[in-house]
């Protein structure tokens, strides 16, 4: 071979050349790399467990849903298993609840099958829809007027708001009595512009006092958050009956005396009547200023901006009714008595006129501020910003996001806010409530992937109820720092 016969040709050679033949043949030879085996360290992964589309076992529900989703009586749950667990609400710290695996197999055992359990729930349905009907047959718009003033919790006719409103009502209704009397004495244009305006507001502020009534309600399962909001949809409805109402037949009136005007008798009794209108929408608006400038004091904020932002629809109404009612006064005895100097009947259809464009000013006024409220405006920026701040500065809260702040209406806000909590922070508040010896030798006494899964879900279960007990946490505070604020969504981001 080639190797062989190289070998014999040096062999006559020194030991030098021999070497360095022999160390240039090995650089020729192609490299070879040889690499150590790796030890494979085998990780010890838990099973993936696969829980379904619907997976019901683990969830609680209380004692009021089982006995009326499963038709179950308090006896029936004496003998479940109870389970003690924080509460959702503010009046109370914990409640007790059952687990639903154990009320579907109780509901089971008591109606026997699936399918008579489905037809009790079916013929309670029917039982409960029947005493719908019954009270909606019964339904009378008197009674919940009533209910509102005897029965109400909150009544506010003799106070606040509901004062005024009532005020108002009598007040007007009296004016219309004598107005009326005085249009069909004289035949005037402006006093029957006059009477159709007393008659709107009376009616007007009649249905405010049934808003009000209804808006102190307690809320129910149909509406959550209460009935806050038919202030100002009676307020809206109001401000749309003094355009139709008042503003029209005003106009239409003022029209018709400038299409064919007629004679006017004696005013004598017209102004008269007038003067006492005057004096008493004066009262009434007197009365309603003063209630605006104490309910704005206690907000803090100005006259202009409690009526320019509906603070108080009810309120607002009277007000802006009975300035109308004293500016329309005192423009109907002046087109009056310029007709009672020249003779010419058209001053006091021009007066009907004005007092028609005077109400359609003051309608679209209620109409925009009272849409506005019912769209859910948000609040003012700065308060925006207090109520952040709050929430920013605790040390359980890295940030805040998309953050809406909404004017529920009556001075109610609902403050809604996505939060990054400092899960470091939440940790140690559950570690400082814990025994920490005790946790150290549970952790040494772990030795087998099933343990540690154990060990981990106890405490995780509980770490994630520390979680909650902080959000109840700062949302209590919110609401006491700040009792205008009586709904609080925080949801962990």
């Amino acid at each position: 071979s080639a190797t062989a016969r190289m070998f014999l040709s040096l062999a006559h050679r020194p030991w030098h050349v021999f070497c360095r033949v022999s160390l240039q043949h090995k650089s020729s030879l192609p490299k070879r790399s040889f690499r150590f085996p790796q030890l494979r360290y085998v990780r010890a992964v838990l099973k993936k467990r696969e829980y379904g589309a619907k997976y019901t076992q683990n969830n609680f529900i209380t004692a009021v849903r089982a006995m009326n989703e499963f038709c179950l009586k308090p006896s029936d749950l004496e003998q479940l298993r109870k389970i003690r667990r924080r509460s959702p609400h503010d009046d109370t710290e914990a409640f007790t609840v059952f687990l639903r695996s154990d009320v579907e197999a109780k509901a089971l055992d008591v109606w026997g099958s699936p399918e008579a359990l489905a037809r009790e729930r079916n013929l309670r349905k029917e039982v409960e829809r029947e005493y719908e009907e019954s009270r909606f047959l019964g339904f009378h718009p008197l009674n919940i007027f009533i209910y509102g003033q005897i029965k109400g919790k909150r009544t506010t006719f003799l106070q606040g708001p509901g004062k005024v409103v009532m005020v108002a009502i009598c007040i007007n209704g009296l004016n219309f009595f004598f107005k009326l009397l005085a249009w069909v004495y004289t035949g005037s244009a402006s006093m029957f512009s006059e009477a159709i305006h007393s008659l709107a507001d009376t009616c007007n502020q009649a249905l405010l006092a049934l808003g009000i009534s209804q808006s102190v309600r307690n809320p129910d399962a149909v509406h959550p958050y209460g009935f806050s909001n038919m202030r100002y949809i009676a307020s809206l409805i109001s401000g749309v009956g003094i355009f139709m109402m008042g503003a029209g037949l005003s106009w239409y009136h003022g029209i018709m005396g400038l299409l064919h005007p007629e004679p006017i008798e004696s005013l004598l009794w017209a102004y008269c009547i007038l003067a006492g209108s005057l004096v008493s929408e004066g009262a009434t608006l007197l009365v309603a200023i003063n209630e605006i400038k104490k309910s704005a004091h206690q907000q803090r904020v100005s006259f202009y901006e409690y009526v320019m932002q509906s603070r108080d629809p009810s309120t607002n109404v009277v007000l802006l009714e009975d300035a109308a009612a004293v500016l329309g006064v005192i423009m109907a005895a002046g087109c009056m008595g310029l007709t009672s100097l020249t003779g010419n009947p058209y001053y006091d259809s021009l007066g009907s006129l004005g007092v028609g464009t005077l109400l359609g000013t003051v309608s679209a006024f209620l109409i925009y501020t009272n849409t506005e409220a019912l769209l859910g405006r948000s609040i003012q920026a700065e308060r925006v910003q207090k109520l952040t701040e709050i929430l920013e500065n605790d040390p359980a809260v890295r940030a805040i996001h998309d953050v809406k702040a909404t004017d529920m209406g009556l001075s109610k806000v609902r403050f809604k806010a996505e939060v990054d909590f400092d899960g470091r922070v939440v940790t140690r508040s559950y570690l400082e409530k814990q025994d920490i010896d005790q946790i150290l030798s549970d952790i040494q006494q772990v030795k087998t992937p099933e343990e540690l899964e154990n060990f981990m879900l106890k405490h995780g279960e509980n770490i994630i109820d520390t979680l909650g007990a902080e959000v109840d946490r700062l949302e209590k505070e919110l609401k006491q720092r700040n009792p205008e604020v009586r709904h609080v969504d925080l949801e962990i981001l």
